[in-house]
């Protein structure tokens, strides 16, 4: 028995100045399905989705909701037409409580006589964030107290709570711990099981194939075929997304390497109120070390307090020479590069160009006068190093995909020569070409002498790039395991339990 059209899109197209950024796609999306939406970075997924949730206007072509045409002004009323999405990067706004950001557009239900319920509007979010088991996060508190993790389950709970015919999950597992990843993989399914429609954008095509019943492949900016999940593997979909057979030698195939760098970088006795105890390790040149854990287990602050921005740090932070890392510029003046895993606030001028988020760490090495030209060349150069989807290096870093973004931050450290690169989930909404040619470029890098330290949720990205892999539990060092042919992800989630 076919199932019944919850979405139809009919002729979508959008142009960015001379880009084709969606070129005239149909697609039909059934009720009680997760239908996912994958291709590579730039392929046309996120605006697709974002002119259907009304973060973007619709170019041309019609959406047809549950047999209606929706044209959604914004994400509030695409809310209340029935479409809502959780997006890539952060998507709550500080300097509100959690409810508020929760409520936010939705107010009115809480209004009498133009006053508003505070009380009551506290509780029903409460009584929510209890519902998805996130009852440790209080709706009353401000929300730049919750971390990235938290606040992305907050989003969940914010674009999911109203029962939305159609939810949008777009790469909202990289954000996440395995814990908040089933937590969202249940929210999904009961989307689904209630016979609501889920689009599920994911660059992980384990988790695409395990919760999707139906899957759509863009290409630049074009559908390219929809598929059964059931009826494809890894392999097929990649083919399809990538338009050629890919390799699957994504990693390292080199073991035994003893480590004859001298020390870069190292940290003794490292502590952070709430978030790291007495930490202290060593990243010798010409080595990739890798951090890795669960959810809350500090790795993340590692990197922070490696790069001087934990203000609150204790402990030292020294190069080989002796010379002590406590503050950000210190680090960049000392050749040390740092990629946060929050990409829009911590690593990126959003609302700037390519040029300018390029060019920044580098201004000074450059020297006096800066000519626009040689700036121009300059990012230009880096950013075509890492194969940047973009109209020219003058675009708004905000109009790129999440991983055109990640492609600016590498882009941009490359351009500055560091010697010592401390990256947090590198290859975070990266797609299969990307990840591939990032983890090359990192073996380069290795090979070429520099320090490297990759902090990662993912274990078969460490098991797979690291000379040394450090596990972290309950904000300290549980174990370290040297790289070896025979290691599985088994003996690193001992250490992390």
């Amino acid at each position: 028995m076919a199932k019944q059209l919850m979405l139809r899109a009919v002729g979508i197209d959008k142009r960015f100045g001379p880009t084709h950024a969606v070129d005239h796609i149909s697609l039909d999306f059934a009720k009680g399905e997760i239908h996912a939406l994958i291709g590579e970075n730039g392929s046309g997924k996120s605006t697709f989705t974002n002119m259907l949730t009304g973060i973007i206007p619709i170019g041309e072509g019609t959406f047809e909701l549950d047999g209606a045409q929706i044209v959604p002004k914004n994400q509030v009323d695409a809310n209340h037409l029935g479409a809502a999405v959780i997006v890539q990067e952060q998507g709550t706004l500080d300097s509100l409580t959690v409810a508020e950001n929760m409520f936010l557009g939705d107010e009115d239900q809480f209004m009498s006589r133009g006053i508003k319920n505070t009380p009551a509007m506290y509780r029903k979010a409460q009584e929510l964030l209890d519902s998805y088991g996130l009852g440790r996060i209080k709706a009353s508190d401000p929300i730049e107290h919750y971390n990235f993790e938290d606040r992305k389950l907050v989003e969940i709970v914010k674009s999911t709570w109203f029962k939305p015919k159609v939810l949008v999950v777009d790469e909202t597992t990289t954000a996440l711990s395995q814990n908040g990843r089933d937590i969202l993989f249940d929210v999904m399914r009961t989307v689904r099981d209630d016979g609501r429609t889920v689009i599920f954008i994911c660059h992980d095509m384990s988790e695409v194939l395990m919760m999707s019943d139906t899957i759509s492949i863009l290409r630049d900016g074009e559908f390219i075929a929809t598929v059964s999940a059931s009826e494809v593997d890894e392999s097929k979909l990649k083919t399809l997304m990538v338009g050629r057979q890919m390799s699957e030698r994504y990693y390292r195939e080199d073991y035994g390497c003893p480590l004859t760098g001298d020390v870069a970088l190292s940290m003794r006795k490292v502590s952070v109120p709430g978030q790291l105890e007495e930490v202290s390790l060593d990243l010798h040149k010409g080595e990739i070390l890798g951090i890795g854990g669960l959810s809350e287990c500090g790795m993340h602050e590692v990197g922070k307090a490696l790069f001087g921005a934990s203000y609150d740090r204790v402990g030292e932070v020294v190069l080989g020479d002796g010379t002590p890392i406590d503050s950000i510029d210190t680090a960049i003046n000392h050749s040390i590069a740092y990629a946060s895993k929050d990409r829009d606030n911590e690593s990126l001028l959003i609302n700037d160009t390519i040029q300018d988020n390029i060019t920044l760490p580098s201004l000074r090495r450059m020297g006096l006068p800066l000519r626009a030209g040689e700036l121009r060349d300059f990012a230009a150069t880096y950013a075509n190093v890492m194969s940047t989807k973009m109209v020219g290096v003058d675009q708004f870093v905000s109009a790129l995909s999440g991983g055109n973004k990640q492609k600016v931050v590498l882009s941009r450290w490359l351009g500055a020569g560091s010697d010592i690169l401390v990256l947090d989930s590198p290859t975070r909404g990266i797609d299969i070409k990307v990840k591939a040619d990032i983890y090359a470029l990192l073996d380069m890098m290795r090979r070429e002498g520099k320090a490297i330290l990759v902090i990662s949720e993912e274990i078969m990205e460490l098991i797979g790039m690291c000379d040394r892999i450090i596990v972290m539990k309950d904000r300290k060092i549980a174990g370290e395991l040297e790289r070896r042919p025979d290691m599985t992800e088994q003996d690193l989630i001992a250490l992390m339990v």
